[in-house]
């Protein structure tokens, strides 16, 4: 268990489950602004093998709109990361908490802005199985 994120094994080869996150993040709003295959740039970079390993920075522009209204200079901490990754031959869905991630941020209506993303997070966290 992660204390800055929600993290659990799903029962999803790995092309499935990226699949099926990038679904459930659009049902809730979340377009996807970047998808980082970290595999690939490990072994472009540095010619190394490693694992299926994808960083999805996840936005949902609604929300997004309001934090940077809130806090000019949140977009230091967007967009939203989910990862899907394989560990040991198992499928690992990582997303990060909003509330954590902000916590830093003294800022009220930014913290509210962030127990209402990381609602709609959880809810996708919790469909992927």
């Amino acid at each position: 268990m992660i204390d800055y994120g929600f993290r659990k094994e799903i029962n999803l080869p790995f092309e499935r489950a990226l699949e099926i996150v990038e679904e459930e993040l659009k049902k809730e709003g979340f377009g996807i602004l970047t998808t980082i295959d970290v595999k690939e740039k490990f072994k472009e970079k540095l010619g190394i093998e490693f694992q299926n390993y994808v960083i999805l920075g996840a936005c949902n522009p609604f929300y997004a709109h309001k934090a940077i209204l809130a806090e000019e200079d949140i977009g230091l901490m967007l967009p939203c990361n989910v990862v899907v990754y394989e560990e040991k031959g198992k499928t690992i869905l990582s997303m990060i908490k909003p509330t954590t991630a902000m916590g830093m941020v003294k800022n009220q209506n930014l913290k509210q802005i962030a127990q209402e993303v990381e609602i709609k997070l959880k809810k996708i966290f919790d469909s992927v199985k």
